[in-house]
């Protein structure tokens, strides 16, 4: 793959307004397009990973709105226009209505997703 749009990259997680696009980029790595609510609580989701925190490093672009990251030492508050990393050991929370560009381990990343479709499952 060399590019992607949001509407050529698949679905992988979807439910209760959150929907997390994914598709992988080449050299282990994934691209993701993501949307999440406001309110959006992965806290919930990621119990029973190491830590209840996801374990996947990421980096990315907020495209709109706010995410309060919880990691184990506190919390920081990510807006729109900003680019990030998000070393393993966080749980975001949506403060607005999100969207955000993701390039993350494939491997990694995917046992993220498998661990939160199980949770709602």
């Amino acid at each position: 793959m060399t590019a992607t749009t949001r509407e050529e990259t698949p679905v992988v997680l979807e439910g209760g307004g959150v929907e997390l696009r994914m598709k992988e980029a080449g050299g282990g790595l994934s691209v993701a397009f993501i949307h999440l609510p406001r309110g959006t609580d992965m806290g919930p989701a990621l119990k029973g990973m190491p830590g209840d925190l996801c374990q996947c490093p990421h980096w990315g672009f907020l495209l709109s709105g706010r995410i309060r990251m919880r990691t184990a030492s506190g919390e920081e508050t990510y807006e729109a226009g900003q680019a990030y990393y998000w070393a393993p050991g966080h749980a975001p929370e949506a403060m607005e209505d999100t969207d955000a560009v993701e390039f993350s381990p494939t491997a990694e990343f995917g046992e993220v997703i498998d661990h939160i479709k199980a949770q709602s499952g």
